[in-house]
Parts: structure tokens; C-alpha cells; sequence
């Protein structure tokens, strides 16, 4: 899968789309509160942090949830690979949810936006969210406390299937700017979470494929 997905990226063929904001509607924007209130989120946050965790370590297995990472100049990420158990639904409730994570985390949403790309007979369609840090200083230096920099959340679907969601952050180097925190502790923020009860999970199959 992670090969598929390189390789349809890197094709020279696509047909470039333009950004466009997105946003839920009244009765998408009900079903996913509702989703929120019954932390079906949980039985996610946990399992994809521990993914994380073996993928870094190198003990990453075939089974269960998987994790690739990502590392570019000055920018570090992981992909979080859909799997068939989770359903097309609950993955967008969960990109959506990472993001309402990350404005209680001293962040605000810059932008939430969607492109539409043909590669061939594959159909690119990618969610994407950019969230800077509320510009308050930090007591001890002054500086704009930056948090854990710019952060992305993007979900990737072909042809109406999910393959990923991809975290991604990356520091804000000009002067006048705490040192960002690492990618590491931000995964931490936003991951870890208690595991979901029999209740909880009895929920999958409510949202599994209708957002």
C-alpha cells in the first residue's frame, strides 16, 4: 500500500485541481457531534499511538493499525494508514476530531480546504487543515510561544476510499519564536488516550460507513 501510494504521488500525469474551502454541513456537522459525545474516537487514539511507537522502534508487525513515517527539510510527520475495520465513516469523524484536538491545545484553524486530482483512473481527493498557534508569549522569554509549530492534518482518499490521514508539523524558525517541541510530544498530545470500553466500540458499526 505505502509503495501504491509513493508511486501515485510521484506520477507526472495528474490533472492539477484547485483548493477550495470545505466546510460540514448542519446535518454532517450534528451526526459528527454526536460521534464526539460518544468518544467512539477511542478506539483509535490509543491504537494508532501505539503504531506509532513500533514503527519508530522498528518493531512494527504486518497486523493490526499501521504507521509510516515521515521526515523533509525541517518537516516531520506520520501517515496513519486507513484500515477496512475502521469504515470510510468513522475516518472522517477521526480527521475531523484530531483537528478539534489541536484547538484545545493553544491552536487555532487557519484553513480547511479540499483539492480534487485525476491521476489517470485514480481519483485524488485530498482534505486538508492547517492550524497555527494562538500568539501568546511565553512567561520565561518573551517569545511567541510556538508550541509544536505549524501543524497539518490532511486525510487522502482514492477514487472515494480513504488511504491516510498524515500529521505533520513543522517548526517556525524566525527569531522572536520559542523553540518548537518535538514531534514526539505532539503525536503524545494528540494520541494517547485511554482505551475504548465494549460500549464504545459497540459504536463502530454506526458510523462505519456513512459520515
Amino acid at each position: 500500500m505505502f509503495d501504491f501510494i509513493q508511486n501515485l504521488f510521484r506520477s507526472k500525469d495528474g490533472v492539477p485541481g484547485s483548493w477550495q474551502a470545505v466546510k460540514l454541513s448542519p446535518a454532517q456537522a450534528q451526526r459528527h457531534a454526536r460521534w464526539v459525545e460518544q468518544q467512539v474516537y477511542l478506539n483509535w487514539l490509543g491504537p494508532y499511538f501505539k503504531a506509532y511507537h513500533l514503527r519508530k522502534g522498528g518493531a512494527a508487525g504486518s497486523r493490526g493499525f499501521q504507521v509510516q513515517l515521515m521526515q523533509e527539510s525541517g518537516r516531520q510527520g506520520a501517515m496513519l494508514l486507513f484500515d477496512q475495520s475502521i469504515g470510510p465513516g468513522n475516518f472522517r469523524h477521526f480527521y475531523e476530531h484530531l483537528g478539534e484536538r489541536l484547538l484545545t491545545m493553544g491552536y487555532h484553524r487557519a484553513c480547511a480546504d479540499q483539492c480534487t486530482r485525476q491521476h489517470g483512473s485514480h481519483r485524488e481527493l485530498t482534505l486538508k487543515q492547517l492550524f497555527k498557534p494562538d500568539p501568546t508569549d511565553c512567561p520565561k522569554t518573551g517569545h511567541c510561544n510556538q508550541r509544536f509549530g505549524l501543524v497539518t492534518v490532511d486525510l487522502v482518499a482514492i477514487n472515494e476510499q480513504p488511504v491516510f490521514i498524515r500529521v505533520s508539523s513543522n517548526a517556525v524558525l524566525q527569531e522572536g519564536f520559542t523553540p518548537a517541541r518535538s514531534f514526539d510530544d505532539l503525536l503524545k498530545a494528540l494520541l494517547d488516550a485511554p482505551p475504548a470500553d465494549d460500549a464504545i466500540e459497540a459504536r463502530i458499526q454506526e458510523y462505519h460507513d456513512v459520515f
